[in-house]
């Protein structure tokens, strides 16, 4: 998929077309998942993302080639001549991280002009697993584990206020929103003061989400998929608060707009993410 047309940053949401509302009420009409079933989605979370890897194992997600032009703080020479530490949750089997790397290998295989120690997690053991299988892993530039990023497990693996970069890329929509302000204050207790989160995820009246049919929505803006992963939909506003509300001030916090076009599948379908930058403040 490439983009068709420059991208378009803004802060104000998606105005919907009558038949976009049509499709949202739809939604609403239909009825939400039972309780009972979603429950078992977030007791079952790591189970189905284990099944999701064991399915596709590296093939379905693409290297994030574009992280280095949308966030120039992956480029950028590490502060004062040293090396900096970056962190990238939800990791899946590696296509940031290891591009990342490969920018910093010479021809000839050696790591030159190094600018990060790279941690990696997942909440997905398999998908860690296929890290650690990577022939450019090398625990002399990067550490993978298994965590999840809602609970205290982060920080048996790395010390608190230790990090320069945290990269949430995609990854804050898979989890249930009462678990979004854990996620950020275990971010913040692992950043260095005035470190930074990096941000990008699915923006509020996605394609993806008007596309859901009735009988998959789980709470406002939360969706399960049919392999029972879910997926949340952002408003800029909602993000903004989470950040402020949790140690961080905003750098900058905009939809993204982009229209995408594969024209041998014949695929041409406008897209929303949201994506943003957030500084560790002192409290």
């Amino acid at each position: 998929m490439e983009p068709l047309e420059p991208d378009i940053i803004t802060t104000k949401t998606k105005e919907l077309t009558v038949e976009e509302k049509q499709k949202l009420e739809e939604q609403n009409k239909r009825g939400f998942v039972p309780e009972f079933k979603a429950n078992k989605l977030e007791i079952d979370a790591q189970r189905n993302w284990d099944i999701f890897y064991k399915r596709n194992e590296t093939r379905f997600f693409k290297d994030r080639h574009w992280t280095t032009r949308e966030f120039q703080e992956l480029l950028d020479q590490a502060k004062f001549g040293e090396k900096q530490t970056l962190f990238e949750v939800g990791c899946g089997v590696g296509n940031l991280v290891f591009p990342l790397l490969e920018e910093q290998t010479s021809e000839e295989g050696c790591f030159t002009n190094e600018r990060f120690y790279f941690y990696a997690c997942d909440f997905s053991p398999r998908a860690v697993d296929f890290v650690r299988s990577n022939p450019l892993y090398d625990p002399t530039h990067i550490t993978a584990f298994q965590c999840d990023i809602t609970t205290q497990q982060v920080h048996e693996h790395i010390p608190a206020s230790s990090l320069d970069v945290c990269t949430l890329i995609f990854v804050l929509s898979a989890i249930h929103p009462q678990k979004f302000v854990d996620v950020v204050k275990n971010l913040w207790k692992v950043l260095k003061p005035g470190g930074l989160v990096l941000f990008r995820d699915y923006g509020l009246y996605d394609m993806a989400q008007l596309r859901f049919k009735p009988g998959n929505k789980i709470a406002e803006n939360l969706y399960v998929r049919q392999d029972g992963t879910r997926s949340y939909f952002f408003s800029e506003e909602e993000v903004s608060k989470l950040f402020l509300e949790n140690g961080f001030e905003v750098i900058t916090n905009s939809y993204v707009h982009r229209r995408t076009l594969n024209l041998k599948e014949g695929v041409d379908v406008p897209r929303i993410f949201l994506q943003g930058k957030f500084r560790k403040m002192n409290l």
